[in-house]
């Protein structure tokens, strides 16, 4: 890895249009072949109903934690880098996508700026993080919680595993 402070940053991977769990599984090994970044965990991927627009294909959702020397907007960049290296095409909120990368948590820092927000400001409230999340991170706090709580106090109604082994991305 490169030099300069390492940082465990998690990352929230969802899509439902194309090949959405060959695009992560892209992703995440585009992400773990930089100098500056090491994929350490991977959640099990789960098939997820939709959320907020909800007239769309079911996605495929996971998270993953990473080791990045980089800093939290360089590593949003790569991210977006990968989504737009995969035709990703940002049309509608909530909309179909066939690749989205998002920074939830970048250590235990919060930041607030023009182009990024940490902790991401809705994982709370969102099923299709949070499960995946308690998956690598459950004891991980956000909010003056830990990821497990807050997973209990959503719905989680009709989401499912869609491949139980955590090695899943390593196979595409």
């Amino acid at each position: 890895m490169a030099s300069g402070p390492v940082v465990r940053a998690a990352l929230g991977l969802g899509g439902n249009i194309g090949e959405p769990v060959a695009a992560m599984a892209r992703a995440l090994q585009a992400l773990d072949a930089r100098a500056d970044t090491t994929v350490t965990a991977v959640s099990r991927l789960y098939r997820t109903p939709p959320w907020g627009k909800t007239d769309q294909a079911w996605f495929f959702n996971a998270c993953a934690l990473v080791e990045t020397a980089l800093q939290p907007e360089a590593l949003l960049d790569v991210g977006l880098d990968i989504e737009r290296s995969m035709k990703r095409e940002r049309i509608e909120r909530w909309g179909p996508r066939t690749i989205d990368i998002d920074v939830l948590l970048w250590g235990d820092a919060s930041i607030a700026s023009e182009r990024l927000t940490v902790p991401h400001p809705r994982m709370t409230d969102r099923a299709f993080v949070l499960k995946p999340l308690a998956d690598i991170l459950p004891d991980g706090v956000t909010g003056g919680r830990t990821v497990a709580t807050w997973l209990a106090a959503v719905d989680r109604a009709g989401i499912e595993i869609a491949d139980p082994d955590s090695g899943w991305w390593r196979r595409a």
